[in-house]
C-alpha cells in the first residue's frame, strides 16, 4: 500500500517530492498505528494542511469500515450456521499462518544483533506468564535504550528541511479526542470503556497495525472476556477480506460488544491517537530522527513485538483443532505469503477449501 501510495501522490498526481514522502515514511514507521493509513494520512496533511490530513484519513479507512460493518453484521446473523461455521474453521488456520508470517516478517527486519533475540524472547515470556504487553513495551523502550548504547542505528540524520508544513495546529483532534472520551463517560461507561482500551491498544502499536494484534487479543480475550480465541481469530480473517489495515478488527469488537455504536466508537479510537501523533510528529519529525535516545527505545520496542508476535501464533495454533487437512492448509498459506501472493487471495481459497473439506 505505501509503495501505491508513492506511486499516487508522487508520481502520478506530483502532490509531494520523493524526499518529502521518504520522510513521511520514515516518520509513519516511527511512531505507533497502522503505517499505510498514516502515510496516506501524511499526504493529505503535507498538500492541504489539517483538513487535508483528516481527508485522506477517513478516505483511506472508510471502505473498510463499512465493509468490516457489513461482514460482522454477517457474523452474528450467520455464524452458527455449519457451512459458514466450517468456512471459519479453515480461516482461523489461514490466521495462525498469517501471524506466524508477520512474526518472520518482524524478526527478520529487527533481528540484528543478539540483544534483539534477548528482547524477543523476554517479551514472550513475560506475556506468557499474564505480564501486560504495555508494561512489556515500557519496559523495552527502556531496555532498548540501555542495551543499545552501543549499537550504531541507522537512520538519516543529516540536516534537512522540516517535514511540517509550518506551524500546524494539534490543539482540535487532541481537544475532539478529549470531548468525546467525556461525553462517552457520561452517557455509557461501556463505550467508555472501550473507547479506552482501543486509544491506549494505539498508542502502544509501534510498528504497524500487526503489532495491535498481541494488545487487542490480551485486552479483549484475556483481561475483559468480551469473546473467546475463536471469534477473535474470525474478526482477524474477516478483517484480511477488507481493503484496509488490520487493526479494523477493533470494528468487528466494537459491533460484537456494543453494536452498531460500539463498531464506531472503536473505530474512531484505534485510529485517533496515531492521526494525532502523526500531526505533532510532522512537526518535530527532524528532532525526533536525531534523538538517539528515541531510536533506542523503538529499536527496542521493535524487538518487543516480535516476542508478542510470537506468542499470538503459539495462542492461535493452540486453539485450532489440527488435523492432516488443516496442517496442509497452514503450510500452504505461508508459502503464499512468502512468495508475495495477495493477501486477499489466500484467504478466499481457504474459505473455499474450508467450505467442501472442513
Amino acid at each position: 500500500m505505501v509503495a501505491y501510495i508513492r506511486e499516487l501522490s508522487v508520481n502520478k498526481k506530483k502532490w509531494l517530492d520523493g524526499e518529502t514522502f521518504k520522510n513521511g515514511v520514515a516518520l509513519c514507521q516511527s511512531i505507533p498505528g497502522a503505517t499505510a493509513m498514516q502515510v496516506s494520512g501524511y499526504v493529505g496533511l503535507m498538500k492541504r494542511g489539517l483538513l487535508g490530513a483528516v481527508a485522506t484519513f477517513v478516505g483511506f479507512g472508510l471502505s473498510a469500515f463499512l465493509f468490516m460493518l457489513l461482514l460482522s453484521w454477517a457474523y452474528t446473523l450467520f455464524g452458527n450456521i455449519p457451512m459458514v461455521s466450517s468456512l471459519f474453521n479453515g480461516l482461523q488456520v489461514i490466521v495462525v499462518g498469517i501471524v506466524a508470517n508477520a512474526t518472520y516478517t518482524f524478526a527478520r527486519e529487527t533481528m540484528k544483533v543478539y540483544q534483539d533475540i534477548l528482547i524477543a524472547l523476554a517479551s514472550a515470556i513475560a506475556f506468557w506468564f499474564g505480564i501486560s504487553p504495555f508494561f512489556v513495551i515500557a519496559g523495552a523502550a527502556l531496555i532498548g535504550m540501555i542495551v543499545f548504547r552501543t549499537q550504531m542505528i541507522s537512520m538519516d540524520t543529516k540536516d534537512t528541511k522540516s517535514t511540517g508544513p509550518g506551524q500546524i495546529s494539534f490543539v482540535i483532534p487532541i481537544v475532539f479526542t478529549i470531548a468525546g472520551v467525556m461525553f462517552l463517560f457520561a452517557i455509557n461507561k461501556r463505550l467508555f470503556e472501550l473507547a479506552m482500551l482501543m486509544i491506549k491498544i494505539d498508542l502502544f502499536a509501534f510498528g504497524g497495525g500487526f503489532a495491535a494484534l498481541p494488545l487487542m487479543l490480551q485486552e479483549v480475550v484475556n483481561v475483559r472476556g468480551w469473546m473467546d480465541s475463536k471469534t477473535f481469530m474470525d474478526g482477524i480473517a474477516l478483517g484480511q477480506v477488507t481493503p484496509g489495515p488490520i487493526v479494523i478488527t477493533a470494528t468487528f469488537v466494537g459491533f460484537l460488544t456494543n453494536g452498531l455504536a460500539g463498531a464506531v466508537v472503536a473505530t474512531m479510537a484505534v485510529f485517533m491517537p496515531s492521526f494525532i501523533l502523526l500531526v505533532i510528529g510532522a512537526s518535530i519529525f527532524d528532532r525526533l530522527k536525531q534523538s538517539l535516545l528515541f531510536q533506542r527505545s523503538v529499536k527496542g520496542i521493535f524487538a518487543s513485538f516480535v516476542g508478542l508476535l510470537l506468542y499470538v501464533t503459539i495462542k492461535f495454533a493452540i486453539a485450532v483443532p489440527w488435523d492432516f487437512i488443516r496442517l496442509m492448509i497452514v503450510v500452504a498459506a505461508i508459502v503464499a505469503l512468502l512468495k508475495k501472493i495477495d493477501i486477499l487471495y489466500i484467504v478466499l481459497a481457504g474459505a473455499l477449501i474450508s467450505i467442501f473439506l472442513l
